[in-house]
């Protein structure tokens, strides 16, 4: 099974804000790069992620003003995330654990990348043998996160 590093994307595709951008600068980021979350960084490390739900969850819904609310204030601050070299079935654990679909890649304290859950289902599909471990725990990850309808 490959790495992490192997399936991520690399750095310089990581679609990254800073923690003062307000939440209409991330929505219009997404929406220009069609990406699902923008990684907070500060000094090249990450610090935070914004996702779109994020923006709907803690900003649209509560009824702020997104172009006051900031980054800093709706992103996810306890980040998690995955060592590039890493095996797959590490990143998969802890996708699992954590609950979450998306998940930036570091090497040290720098970011290196970022991996999906997409990505991972792509490269199962393509690795068919011996993956019924992987399966089962990256259709855990997927349960875990989805709405109960």
């Amino acid at each position: 099974m490959p790495t992490v590093d192997e399936i991520a994307r690399e750095a310089d595709e990581v679609v990254t804000g800073s923690p003062d951008e307000t939440a209409r600068e991330l929505a219009e980021t997404m929406r220009d790069e069609n990406v699902g979350s923008v990684v907070v960084v500060e000094e090249g490390e990450p610090v935070g992620i914004v996702t779109d739900r994020d923006i709907a969850v803690r900003g649209v819904a509560q009824e702020r003003d997104l172009d006051a609310v900031t980054a800093d204030e709706i992103m996810t601050e306890d980040l998690v995330v995955v060592n590039a070299h890493d095996e797959i079935s590490e990143l998969i654990d802890t996708l699992d654990a954590a609950g979450v679909r998306r998940m930036p890649v570091v090497e040290g304290d720098d970011i290196a990348g970022i991996v999906t859950l997409d990505d991972i289902a792509v490269l199962l599909a393509v690795e068919l043998d011996g993956i019924a471990e992987e399966m089962t725990s990256l259709s855990n990850v997927i349960r875990s996160g989805s709405p109960p309808y």
